[in-house]
């Protein structure tokens, strides 16, 4: 269940060989969160093993994005996740930093919807975003999440946006 390439980007899955950039990427500080340490090689290392085993597990993850002559750009996809004891299909990415504010996040998360929807992996999707993170709401109301509440994760406060998909059998 890969999702479609868009007009700048394509998709594929994770391997041991995006070890280097995913690195690059998720240890990028933070803008949005000064006091959040940065990830370690060895965090990355188990980010693409917990996105292999999401593939295995349900037909999709976090795919990373290139564009179409191979560079880099981060990875969008799929993932579930616990909000206050109940389990959602929900929308991540992370743009390397030197990619950020080129509007790949929201081309590939658009691209993302599309197969969730297709495939009908869930009736409901969301999307967790920190509070201060003003470029992901962006990104999610693009996509047309709308913003449902606030909830705590990850020692703070999040606001969940999300879509009710229409059809699907799974919740």
């Amino acid at each position: 269940m890969l999702p479609r390439p868009t007009r700048r980007l394509r998709f594929r899955e994770m391997t041991d060989e995006d070890l280097d950039n995913l690195t690059e990427t998720l240890s990028a500080p933070d803008p949005h969160r000064s006091d959040h340490p940065p990830r370690t090689r060895a965090d990355a290392e188990r980010w693409i093993a917990w996105n292999r085993d999401n593939y295995d597990r349900h037909g999709f993850g976090l795919w990373v994005l290139e564009t179409h002559d191979g560079r880099f750009v981060g990875d969008c996809g799929l993932t579930i996740q616990e909000v206050e004891g109940e389990d959602f299909v929900e929308f991540g990415w992370h743009v390397h930093p030197d990619h950020r504010r080129m509007g790949y996040a929201a081309e590939a998360a658009a691209s993302v919807r599309s197969v969730a929807e297709e495939a009908r992996v869930a009736d409901h999707l969301i999307a967790i975003i920190r509070p201060e993170n003003v470029a992901s709401q962006g990104v999610a109301r693009k996509i047309g999440l709308d913003l449902e509440r606030e909830a705590f994760k990850h020692g703070g406060e999040v606001l969940i946006f999300g879509v009710t998909v229409s059809g699907s059998g799974v919740s």
